[in-house]
């Protein structure tokens, strides 16, 4: 008997796995067909607007003109103007987003020369110059306790946070120490990461580690919850980077673990005390990024996500560790990976205990490209042109981001079968990886486009449970007209995500899974030869895990008109007349 299967976005690959059956819908779903079918793991109810106008003396927001994107997740840098907070959280809210992850800081080790903090460089540090006296202070204070204790080592921490009370362990030793709008923490510890509770510095002498943590007088999160809950917006802090190896920078330190693994479990301590209950908190990011790919078990930065999944285990259970993991599909490099071989490390990221992985695209830095099978012999675009130079596709890449994505996909099913708890989300860059005028004053990332950026939701979507993008703060906000001002423009345009060949009721048809499909649309099918339009009738949810406001729509169609073999160009019209800028590509073969 014969059956027609469906290649979407997949690189022509001998592979059985690389392709899509397409089977009615009560026959057994295929490899592919089921990579998304797993339910979302740690779906959870979202925070919504609290009032519909909100006044402070930053301005009046609106909180009911909402025009929502795909895109429902933005990364934001720190700030020190209170209005800033404000006006993103306003214009994310308005672009239908309803999370923000933080941009934060790393734990980084220090020499000290009389008592004085030097940079890495050394330079006295002029950001501890007022807490000049701390080091001594705290020397002093640990030989009084004991002739023999000393300072070991000495860590600092820079945060725009203020902490409370369950950051200091010991109050005989811990202190916060006060000067005009910074507040400095002196925290003591065991460089075993023990952290011991019972605070005695008497019975042994020992060496301690300092870790001087220059905070403010305002919270920064307390705020930035705040306005989460009136915006309706999940707001993911940023826990402490681990210091880099000094030998391989991309690697975190393991001889440094412990001391991190002890400011983190005083952080989480301090914020289950205060945050505990707040629906806005929706979980934690860390920063430090690693690259996808088959070697990343042996990676010692996997025992700082695992260190920090137990502690907020303990503090905070449920609130996910969210990473954004970025890719290298480049053929000319050394270290580009495979899709196999990027689901490998997402296997391995898994079993660290992360409940959020949100792989970066790497389409903004030129790493991994967007394009479909049938366009492998095709120059790259321009934009790429920086960093994999004038080539085709197929010569750069080892495959498309889809490709990537999909690989994925099918590990997290198997991931969740064997009872791991993680979500796949989608990072698409939302820059370009250079420019004549940067977004950034110290970057060469320049601004990209509406277009690419649906171009990127069309490739990863059918896979995800969640697209999110880096960065709001410059990339969405920067050039003559910014991308945050294309996308609440056009926010109505549709993007197609998948397309199967289904049968209900042994009706030949083609389902159609995107965003803004709408009764009254349309879709359309060209291959060489011939084409159809086909009317949208009536539109439904997924009945599958996928990303918010993706809907399915299925329209009859006769695919025996179709020759086998060829490509067909899969496109969606609005009922207004707007197309999606960027069309699926499938092959039906035998």
């Amino acid at each position: 008997m014969r059956w027609l299967t469906v290649l979407l976005g997949a690189a022509i690959l001998a592979a059985i796995a690389a392709v899509v059956v397409v089977l009615p819908d009560n026959e057994p779903i295929s490899s592919d067909t089921r990579a998304s079918a797993v339910p979302s793991t740690s779906k959870k109810p979202l925070p919504q607007p609290t009032v519909k106008e909100y006044k402070d003396a930053c301005g009046t927001f609106d909180l009911q003109d909402v025009k929502p994107y795909a895109v429902t997740g933005y990364w934001i840098t720190p700030s020190s103007n209170p209005c800033t907070w404000r006006h993103q959280m306003e214009e994310i809210h308005a672009a239908g987003g309803d999370t923000v992850i933080r941009i934060g800081y790393g734990l980084q080790y220090r020499t000290v020369e009389d008592g004085r903090i030097l940079t890495r460089d050394g330079e006295v540090d002029a950001r501890y110059t007022d807490c000049e006296g701390c080091w001594q202070e705290a020397e002093q204070d640990l030989r009084q306790a004991n002739p023999d204790n000393r300072i070991g080592r000495t860590f600092v921490y820079r945060t725009d946070e203020s902490f409370g009370p369950g950051l200091l362990r010991c109050p005989q030793m811990e202190r916060a120490i006060r000067h005009g709008k910074r507040v400095y923490y002196r925290l003591l510890a065991a460089p075993d990461g023990s952290d011991d509770a019972t605070c005695d510095f008497t019975s042994t002498g020992r060496a301690y580690d300092l870790i001087l943590v220059a905070g403010s007088s305002e919270d920064s999160l307390t705020e930035l919850l705040r306005l989460g809950d009136i915006f309706g917006v999940q707001v993911f802090p940023s826990l402490p980077m681990a210091p880099r190896d000094s030998a391989v920078a991309t690697r975190a330190s393991s001889k440094h673990l412990p001391v991190l693994v002890t400011l983190t479990r005083r952080i989480l301590q301090d914020y289950g005390d205060r945050f505990k209950d707040r629906a806005s908190l929706g979980g934690f990011y860390q920063p430090f990024e690693l690259q996808l790919g088959a070697t990343m078990a042996t990676n010692p930065t996997l025992q700082v996500y695992s260190e920090q999944h137990t502690i907020i285990e303990q503090e905070l259970p449920g609130k996910p560790i969210l990473v954004s993991p970025y890719m290298d599909a480049r053929k000319r490099v050394p270290f580009g990976q495979t899709p196999k071989q990027v689901a490998e490390g997402f296997k391995a990221l898994a079993k660290s205990g992360v409940g959020i992985i949100a792989p970066q695209d790497s389409r903004g830095t030129g790493k991994v490209g967007l394009f479909w099978p049938d366009q492998r012999d095709n120059e790259v675009d321009p934009r790429l042109r920086p960093v994999v130079g004038e080539t085709t596709y197929d010569t750069a890449y080892h495959g498309s981001t889809r490709d990537y994505y999909r690989e994925m996909a099918l590990a997290r099913e198997l991931l969740v079968e064997e009872g791991f708890e993680v979500e796949l989300w989608a990072n698409v860059e939302s820059f370009e990886p250079s420019a004549v005028t940067p977004c950034q004053p110290q970057g060469t990332r320049g601004a990209t486009d509406k277009k690419r950026l649906d171009a990127a939701v069309a490739m990863t979507g059918r896979y995800v449970q969640k697209v999110v993008s880096y960065m709001w703060s410059d990339f969405f906000t920067c050039g003559d007209t910014p991308l945050k001002d294309q996308v609440m423009a056009d926010h109505l345009r549709p993007i197609a995500v998948d397309a199967v060949r289904t049968s209900p009721n042994e009706e030949d048809g083609v389902e159609i899974r995107g965003y803004n499909l709408e009764r009254g649309g349309t879709i359309t099918l060209t291959w060489p030869g011939g084409s159809a339009e086909l009317l949208i009738n009536a539109t439904d949810a997924p009945n599958e895990a996928m990303a918010d406001r993706i809907v399915v729509a299925w329209v009859p169609f006769d695919w025996s008109q179709v020759p086998l073999g060829v490509w067909v160009s899969v496109g969606v019209r609005s009922p207004s007349g707007l197309e999606a800028t960027e069309p699926l590509h499938v092959r039906v073969s035998v």
